[in-house]
């Protein structure tokens, strides 16, 4: 929405909370005494509310597990800090691994196509060879 809208809305409501405002104080007071009484017998017909348990547990917020009460001292706190890092580590060392072996076997497609590619490997370092490629592809 524009600023003009919202504005032309904000306008709009007030003035009908002022015309119901001023509607309301010439409303005659049998009529009054009529809402009244409807609005306590809604009052009284209103289901009651009913209690609501939450169920809390101590320090179990932002990452803090049940074991916290030992204290990060303790033989298990020290573990629980070191595993996700293990498993990080090991996670960062597998992709790099991957990576690597992704890239050995596309230098292995290379070097097979050059070995199975009727020219000599010679003439790929040869300039003049490189000079005549580049001249016939234009």
């Amino acid at each position: 929405m524009n600023y003009s809208k919202e504005s032309r809305d904000l306008d709009f409501a007030y003035k009908v909370k002022r015309a119901l405002n001023e509607s309301a104080e010439n409303i005659p007071s049998p009529a009054l005494e009529r809402l009244a009484q409807a609005r306590k017998l809604a009052l009284a017909r209103k289901k009651q509310e009913a209690p609501v348990s939450v169920l809390a547990i101590k320090n179990v917020f932002a990452g803090v597990n049940g074991f916290a009460s030992q204290g990060m001292g303790s033989w298990f706190g020290k573990v629980s800090l070191l595993l996700p890092m293990l498993a990080l580590v090991a996670g960062l060392f597998g992709i790099y691994e991957y990576e690597q072996q992704q890239n050995i076997s596309e230098l292995a497609d290379i070097d097979a196509a050059v070995l199975v590619d009727e020219l000599p490997p010679a003439a790929y370092v040869d300039t003049g060879f490189t000079a005549y490629l580049n001249k016939a592809e234009e």
